[in-house]
């Protein structure tokens, strides 16, 4: 575990109720005092009871909900707090049935919720930026162990399976996505929606990822070498490669929704 990341024990510990949760988002959006959503006064502000405020400039009723993410629910803040932590923290995602099972909601609700969530995270994240390693893989099932009338009659190696791109900052986040092909043209597109310019690249020494080196990224070859990684930089291993097999890696990084990685992925 992360060391910036608690323990569910400890974030049970910190925020057991939801009068806990209520102070704790508060103190988050209102780090200044309790502000009015409305006309955003910080002067005439009742306290009234279960965390209910009035402002007495507009004649507002508000709480820590109102023209939040939380507003119009009736899921407990401590339990949004829980959800949060589970989506953040998931290494392939979360389902709402997972999700409902987890905090004791019904799995409308936590669709809900996890939509609620995702929302708010916005459509395009930030972008990688700093050390960022690269690696390539195709997922999928082997020819071999798929029914006769599915077999594609192709070949070995990535026929019939995804390829997957994942791009991890060093101490950071983590993006793994399907493509089409890994071609240049492909991969460096996505390299370059998902990665700030002036980061340093550290990538393999597969075709797709030549001329990186420029005027937009600084570009480090790393060197598979007797199962272990020799660059010019003295990083001796990729965390991208330390995380297990290329399949294993890069799909730990998907959603749970794209686990399975098919050809329905590619956009």
């Amino acid at each position: 575990m992360s060391r910036s990341t608690i323990s569910t024990f400890k974030l049970f510990e910190m925020y057991p109720d939801e009068a806990s949760a209520r102070v704790y988002l508060e103190s988050r959006l209102w780090p200044n005092g309790v502000t009015c959503p409305e006309c955003k006064s910080m002067e005439r502000i009742t306290v009234r009871k279960d965390g209910y405020y009035r402002c007495n400039a507009c004649k507002l009723d508000f709480t820590v909900r109102t023209g939040t993410i939380f507003e119009r629910s009736h899921v407990p803040l401590h339990k949004w707090l829980y959800a949060m932590y589970l989506l953040v923290t998931a290494r392939k995602g979360i389902s709402s049935m997972q999700l409902a099972k987890e905090i004791g909601i019904t799995q409308k609700s936590a669709w809900f919720v996890l939509h609620r969530l995702r929302e708010a995270c916005g459509k395009d994240l930030a972008k990688l930026r700093g050390s960022v390693e690269i690696d390539e893989t195709f997922v999928g099932g082997l020819e071999s162990n798929k029914h006769e009338g599915d077999k594609l009659k192709q070949g070995r190696g990535s026929v019939g399976k995804t390829p997957v791109l994942g791009m991890r900052e060093r101490g950071g986040r983590t993006k793994a996505m399907p493509l089409k092909s890994v071609s240049i043209e492909e991969v460096q597109n996505a390299i370059h929606r998902n990665i700030e310019v002036g980061s340093t690249l550290f990538t393999d020494e597969h075709g797709a990822y030549n001329d990186l080196d420029g005027l937009f990224f600084k570009q480090e070859r790393v060197i598979p070498f007797c199962g272990r990684i020799r660059a010019r930089d003295g990083y001796h291993k990729q965390h991208r490669e330390c995380l297990g097999s290329p399949e294993t890696r890069i799909a730990r990084c998907l959603p749970s929704s794209q686990q399975k990685a098919s050809r329905s992925l590619r956009q």
